[in-house]
């Protein structure tokens, strides 16, 4: 059998075989290597209208990766997928606190997850942060509570958890009272690879070399 072996050809390929599904959307060059990615990611081509870019997305999360920001994040499936080599050219780094035996501790202690236990660990080191979710909705619910309540103010969050118990919801929630750009996907899907994809987009529109 004969089949595509070189990387970047298989990318490129694919993304031809996407376009058809994204080109009626008018997107721009930016939110087209985005959506083209999720898709990539996902290997779902019904993910095109649920994806949600905020205006302002692409530009502060490229303002902040290039100032060198941290990137926390909810599991430790999202913090290895992401190019941190790339990402440390820049002086940034992905922190995951989840299997953390402090976090541990306190979810266990206070009923919470540990997801939630790691965003109230962060906080206000997320100011200024990019929040990247790809599992758990009570993370994103906790971030958004934590803009609402105690003025945290991340540079721009990608929220899409997956689930049946308050992904959506939490998704929702998001795109209704975010007080920062955000890109999420709505409906029960998301995921860790999804939140990847788009974090990895965006530092490829900086630089598209491959380290």
């Amino acid at each position: 059998m004969s089949f595509i072996k070189d990387p970047m050809a298989i990318e490129v390929r694919s993304f031809e075989i996407i376009k058809p599904y994204i080109e009626k959307l008018n997107l721009d060059e930016a939110q087209t290597k985005i959506y083209s990615r999720i898709i990539h990611a996902s290997g779902d081509v019904d993910y095109a209208p649920l994806i949600h870019i905020h205006e302002d997305a692409v530009e502060a999360m490229k303002k902040a990766l290039l100032s060198g920001c941290k990137i926390y994040t909810d599991v430790e499936m999202v913090r290895t997928g992401i190019n941190k080599r790339k990402l440390a050219t820049w002086g940034g780094s992905v922190e995951c606190k989840i299997a953390d035996p402090e976090i541990i501790k306190y979810a266990k202690e206070n009923g919470v997850t540990r997801s939630i236990a790691a965003m109230r660990y962060f906080g206000k080191d997320l100011n200024g942060a990019i929040v990247a979710i790809g599992n758990a909705p009570t993370a994103l619910f906790e971030v958004i509570r934590l803009m609402n309540e105690e003025n945290i103010r991340p540079a721009a969050i990608v929220g899409t958890p997956v689930g049946f118990v308050g992904a959506a919801e939490s998704k929702d929630l998001l795109i209704a009272e975010s007080k920062v750009p955000y890109i999420t996907v709505t409906g029960t899907k998301g995921g860790s690879p999804i939140a990847v994809a788009c974090i990895n987009a965006v530092m490829y529109l900086i630089d598209n070399t491959r380290i």
